[in-house]
């Protein structure tokens, strides 16, 4: 492809000439070469990557710019960014939908409480059965280790029967003590998310009768007596 390049002077020539002669779809392209502006009525492909300005003939008039070509790591910025944005406004969607759910649910404060209530309960009980299921397996595998030093101190081979039980129970005390440390967090949390959860459904219940007072038709007026 054969680019024709041109001054200023002769683009501002032939954007007045081709007020006469050009077809409307016809363009002039401008971009920096080198630090200098240039102009063509093609775009070379050493140029294809470049800022420019588009030009009609027919009017003289911009009609866009268009910017530079991302380079490799601006563009995974940009997906990574974008896929950001998507998962907020997907979080967002769902915590929405998650509050809509709970003001249908839940007719007053009390039964939103009541039902908070019922989560802290049982999970309460689930923490004092973890408790106890770790307390029971530290004593099994202390019980276990008491038996192989025994026998280590009275110099006899600790069975492979015995090592298979030390380590089969050591590592379910360490399942046992990650699942109850998940539930002292949850616990922990409770707490906060009935007082968040309360203040989002103060929010909605009263925008909710806001929206109901408002489309509620005005009260007709008696004619005169």
């Amino acid at each position: 492809m054969t680019t024709h390049r041109f001054t200023a002077i002769a683009l501002v020539a032939i954007c007045a000439a081709g007020a006469a002669h050009a077809g409307d779809g016809k363009k002039l392209y401008c971009w920096n070469e080198n630090g200098h502006k240039v102009c063509g009525d093609a775009l070379p492909e050493e140029a294809a990557g470049s800022s420019r300005s588009e030009i009609s003939v027919k009017s003289g008039m911009h009609t866009g710019e268009v910017g530079r070509a991302l380079t490799v790591d601006e563009r995974a910025a940009a997906a990574s960014a974008a896929e950001q944005a998507q998962a907020a406004a997907d979080a967002e969607a769902a915590r929405q939908r998650r509050d809509l759910a709970m003001v249908e649910s839940y007719a007053t404060e009390a039964d939103l409480r009541r039902a908070y209530g019922d989560r802290i309960n049982l999970l309460d009980d689930s923490l004092k059965a973890s408790v106890l299921g770790e307390t029971n397996l530290r004593l099994s595998l202390a019980s276990l280790l008491d038996q192989a030093s025994d026998m280590e101190l009275s110099s006899k081979p600790v069975p492979p029967a015995l090592t298979a039980k030390v380590r089969g129970q050591h590592d379910e005390l360490l399942r046992q003590t990650r699942i109850l440390a998940q539930q002292q967090r949850d616990r922990a949390s409770l707490d906060g998310d009935l007082t968040d959860a309360l203040a989002r459904y103060r929010t909605l219940k009263q925008a909710q009768a806001g929206n109901a007072a408002g489309a509620a038709p005005a009260p007709a007026t008696p004619p005169p007596g």
